[in-house]
């Protein structure tokens, strides 16, 4: 705080250290939970159900990372996961933008109209089986598409950045016109460039949707050969659990047969969040000075 903390009155002092000591309880409350999976993650799954294990493990293990990587499925369930998310978030993000540019200004016909329609489908959705019924009518279902098209377009995203785009200087497409620039060049060489704060947020959006989305592998997808990592390590992690409850039931009296099982279900589980979070956590430096600025949208007005 420096020399310029002493100069404040009182009441500033205390506001000041109210705000930084909340500020370290947040960041704690951030840290504290994700050092304790990582913790459990290389601890042995047998040894962790005793308990103490907090923020350091107590006997290290590698099992659970091991039978996360040992599964047939795994490698191919990591380029999947990479192909959606790559081609999913750079084709939603195009996507997006460009509807969002056709519908910030009053030119187009019937903005209003396609504005409230959209707006309309944040509220309101057909249902799941409605939308399975509407994908297979697609022949989407059970192919790598159903991963990428159905989520082109997102209304929340799309509304995000409309807002932004509504915020440049509508001078410097006039001035574009002027030098002959049409439309689409006047979006890909002016409007593009301006909007790397508003593109960073949403490709983070949907990168995340992306990685995180096991519901779309488990329940539109038959082939195991598509399903992607987060779909993979769920069934992994559920038939884990299910192997760990078949053998107390069987083990009975016969703790000898317990005694074997180094990997649990929670342990598993931690090692699975380590997996699926840390690309996320790797990414986010690279763009977290543009999501700064991206989440001040629509906070000014002119």
């Amino acid at each position: 705080m420096g020399k310029q903390f002493y100069k404040l009155t009182t009441g500033e002092k205390v506001f000041k250290i109210v705000i930084y000591l909340l500020i370290i309880a947040l960041c704690l409350s951030i840290i504290l939970p994700f050092m304790n999976i990582l913790a459990l993650s290389f601890n042995a799954g047998k040894d962790a159900e005793r308990g103490g294990v907090y923020f350091w493990p107590r006997l290290w293990s590698i099992e659970n990372y091991k039978e996360v990587f040992l599964s047939a499925n795994i490698g191919k369930a990591f380029g999947i996961s990479i192909f959606r998310t790559v081609v999913g978030t750079l084709a939603s993000v195009f996507m997006t933008a460009m509807a969002a540019y056709a519908l910030k200004g009053k030119t187009m016909p019937g903005v209003k109209f396609f504005t409230l329609i959209i707006f309309f489908t944040m509220l309101f959705s057909g249902g799941i089986i409605p939308y399975y019924m509407l994908l297979k009518s697609l022949s989407l279902t059970n192919t790598i598409w159903v991963y990428i098209i159905p989520g082109l377009y997102s209304a929340w995203n799309l509304i995000i950045m409309r807002t932004f785009f509504q915020q440049i200087h509508p001078s410097l497409e006039e001035s574009a016109r002027i030098d002959g620039y049409n439309d689409f060049s006047i979006f890909m060489k002016i409007i593009m460039p301006l909007s790397r704060p508003v593109v960073a947020v949403i490709a983070l959006f949907n990168a995340v949707t992306h990685w995180n989305d096991w519901f779309t592998g488990a329940f539109y997808v038959r082939s195991a050969s598509l399903r992607p990592l987060s779909t993979l390590l769920q069934e992994m992690l559920m038939r884990a659990e299910a192997l760990r409850d078949t053998l107390a039931q069987a083990a009975g009296s016969r703790y000898e047969l317990l005694e074997k099982i180094q990997v649990t279900g929670n342990s598993l589980k931690m090692a699975t969040i380590m997996i699926v979070v840390t690309p996320i956590i790797l990414i986010y430096p690279f763009i977290q000075k543009y999501f700064a600025k991206g989440v001040m949208i629509g906070s000014l007005k002119e």
